[in-house]
Order: structure tokens, then sequence, then C-alpha cells
């Protein structure tokens, strides 16, 4: 959409704003809202979270619009409390979170709401529309973001001092609505066109999923086991475990501790917060075993190692898993292609070496695929929910079906081609995600600096 700008500008006087439009006029943020802080009402009296009025901390600060929260308090929980009551059409900021190293949430309520602490609550005056400036932080959060954040603070906060004493350049209330419609109709397609996009990747991602527990299980398609020079829709048997279904008849299911001939864990010394060269020590990050993936760059330089230490150092083959983890990444595998004297195994990673009738390349798609994750969460123990650990007994008792080394290879050859397919469509669909969101935030912030004549394409 090409739209036209307005017939005459002006300076503004503000660096990152440039020139306004010459009838828009210069505000006092601290001028067009009244300020309020919030609180929390007692957790240990029950009744105060028996009400009906909705309570708005960090955790709904999502969109631009807030309609109802996820917790509400009672009129007796306002009058024991700091928070407060604010009106419907109020504009709400994050004051404190840690989200503001990098982004000003902002949302307009629908009703009356009360507010925690961390939430500012702006009570607009009849000079300024509440969804018009949650459009303009959202427009320009770099810049507003090195006026209003608080510099050395512990924990990330906005100074309202710096936000009061800031200017806004305005059209009149009725040329700020009609602005904030057209944004609201054109960044709702936008919405809408990245929401279907997300759908997709959702489905690829699926279909990737799928793709590698059939093929780990059941062995190729009839025409890529034909290219292969191997048995066609072979007849299945019973796998005689209770997650597994049927396997083709000429495999075999096969513990780890039989294909493992060493299992090591590493070591993880005090190294430095920077990447090693190629020629120098570097302690592998958990990072470096990732989705099938070896990465040696993801590593911490190492000065030197004590005398009587002998280091695990990756080389070809070899098959990495992560100990310890969160529970979404613990177990993750991948398979190193060449050898790294330089690269040194942590402490959190597992090296497995393999039987020589095992292809390392096929187990550690078994582990990636839905069947080898099942057994890998099943057996994750740990104290807390962000941080779970495999022990060396979970590992060697895996099971998976295992067909004969040729097939392991063709499989995992075979795996490797069509899974880098569908990776490469969700990577195009992402690239087109980020344009799309490039354009979102361009628009936004042309509208509401002026740059941008909307005015003609509201109806």
């Amino acid at each position: 959409m090409k739209l036209p700008a307005y017939p005459r500008y002006k300076p503004s006087g503000v660096e990152w704003l440039g020139d306004v439009p010459e009838h828009w006029s210069p505000k006092r943020f601290g001028y067009l809202f009244r300020f309020y802080s919030g609180g929390t009402p007692s957790t240990s009296e029950i009744e105060l979270w028996d009400g009906e009025l909705p309570w708005v901390s960090s955790k709904d600060m999502k969109s631009m619009v807030i309609s109802d929260t996820v917790d509400h308090i009672s009129e007796e929980a306002v009058r024991q409390s700091s928070t407060c009551k604010l009106p419907a059409g109020s504009l709400l900021m994050v004051n404190r979170s840690g989200i503001l190293r990098h982004s000003i949430p902002a949302a307009v309520i629908t009703r009356e709401m009360a507010i925690n602490q961390d939430i500012r609550g702006c009570v607009p005056s009849s000079e300024v529309d509440s969804k018009f400036v949650v459009y303009l932080i959202e427009g320009n959060q770099p810049a507003l973001l090195a006026l209003w954040r608080q510099q050395g603070a512990t924990v990330e906060s906005l100074t309202f001092e710096s936000v009061k004493t800031t200017n806004l350049h305005l059209p009149d209330p009725p040329e700020q609505r009609s602005i904030a419609a057209f944004l609201d109709r054109e960044t709702g397609r936008v919405d809408r066109l990245v929401a279907k996009k997300r759908e997709l990747i959702e489905r690829l991602k699926e279909k990737r999923t799928a793709l590698i527990s059939r093929t780990v299980t059941r062995g190729l398609p009839a025409e890529a086991a034909a290219k292969a020079g191997l048995p066609t829709n072979p007849p299945l048997k019973p796998s005689a475990l209770d997650w597994l279904d049927d396997i083709p008849k000429h495999w075999r299911v096969m513990r780890f501790r039989r294909l493992i001939t060493r299992l090591d864990q590493g070591w993880s010394p005090n190294a430095n917060n920077y990447p090693a060269a190629t020629d120098e020590l570097g302690v592998l990050k958990l990072g470096a075993a990732s989705k099938g993936k070896f990465y040696p760059e993801d590593n911490k330089a190492l000065d030197d190692i004590p005398e009587g230490v002998i280091p695990i150092t990756p080389a070809s083959g070899d098959l990495l898993v992560s100990r310890a983890n969160t529970p979404d990444f613990v177990g993750d595998a991948c398979v190193v292609k060449g050898n790294y004297p330089n690269r040194i195994i942590p402490d959190l990673l597992y090296r497995l070496r393999l039987r020589a009738d095992t292809n390392g390349d096929f187990v550690c798609w078994f582990l990636l695929s839905g069947l080898g994750r099942a057994q890998i969460e099943c057996d994750a123990r740990g104290s807390s929910g962000s941080m779970v650990k495999l022990g060396q007994g979970h590992v060697r008792a895996w099971s998976l079906p295992f067909p004969p080394l040729p097939e392991q290879a063709a499989i995992a050859a075979y795996l490797d081609l069509e899974t880098a397919k569908l990776d490469a469509l969700v990577g195009k669909v992402e690239e087109a995600i980020e344009r799309l969101q490039e354009y979102r935030t361009a628009l936004i912030t042309a509208a509401v600096t002026g740059k941008i004549d909307v005015r003609k394409h509201v109806t």
C-alpha cells in the first residue's frame, strides 16, 4: 500500500522523530495523562482473590488491548492494598520487568481494572487517545527505551519522571483515533497472515516429526527402498514393546547397552566467556549438540588443562547426548563429523561410541523421533522443572528398533535429505514472517510519526 505524505511539515526538534505534520502539536506525556501505581493484595487471604475485578500483572500484558486478566480480586482487596482501580480506556505500561531490555509492553483496558506494582496506569485526558499512544510506543521502542529506561538498576525499570517530560507530537483526538483505527485494520491483516504462516510452520514441523518416527520404526517408503536396493513393503512382526507397534520382520529390538562400546561423561572446567579460535582449546557448550547437528564453534575458550586431567575430545562418529538440560532439550543428540582435538566435551554431555554394525546417524534420528523423545522424557529427573538430568543407566536401558547396517545408513541418508527439504520450507516461511513483522513495525512508525497521511484510508 502506497500512502501519501502530509501536505506540509515542520521540524519537531526531536532527533529520532524528525519533521512532523505542520498541524501536529507537542504535548508533554505528563500533561496528557494522570499516573497511578499498583500493588498486590495479601496472597494469604484467599477471600481477597475471590472477586470479579480484573487485576493486571505483567503476564497479562501480551496484547495491545486487555479485556480480561488471569487473576481477579475483590473490592475489599482494593481497600486493603496499594492497588488501585483504573477506568476503561486507561493506558497501561509495564514499569518493571526484564522485558524492558528490548521492548515496552503497553496496552489499553476495555473495562475497569486494578493493577499490580509492576504496572503503571495512565488515565488519559480529553486531548489524547490511549490506543494511539500504544501504537506510538510500539512504533518507537528503541528511541523511547533509550529515553525512559532507568540506567544502572539491578532490575530493568522505567523512570517515569523521564516519561512525563517526554514531548509527544500529536494531531487532534479525532485524527489520533483515525490513525489508530487505520492501524487496527492494517496490523490486523498482517497479524492474520502471520498467524496463518505460523500454522503452516506447525504443520510442517508435525510432518517432519511424523516422517522421522515412521521411517525409524517401519523403514523407507517403497520407492526409496527400491532405489536403495532394500526390501519394499517387508512383512511386519510385533515389537514386543508396549510403546512400539509392529516393526519389519527382519529388524530386531535392541537395548542401547548392547550397541554402546563406550559411554563417557565430559568435564567442565572454569572457562572464558568467549569462543576459542580453531587452534585454541575450547569447552563445548550444550548448544554444540542440537537437533542432530554438531556446532564446534559453540564453545568457551580454555586457557589450559590442569596437570593430571585427561579431557575427552570429540572424534568423527561419536554420538553426543545432552545429559542435563531443560525438559524440552535434555537428551538432544548429534553425531560428530570430523575430529576436533581442541574441543573438550563438557560435563553435561555424554559421548557414546557405538559398535561397528551400528550407524550413529540412525541412532541419532531415533533419539530425535517421538518414540525416542518419549523414553528420554520418561527417564529425565530433576528437583526443578527448569533442569532435568539423565543417568548413564537410563541411556543404557533405552531400546530402539534395529535394522541391518546398510538399511540404517539408507534410512539416515533419506532422513537427512527429506528433513532438509522441510527445514528449508520452514526457513522460507519464517523469513516471510520476519518481513511481515518488519512491514508492520514500519507502518506503525510511519503512521504515528506523521510520515504518511492515512486519513483518507479510514472508513
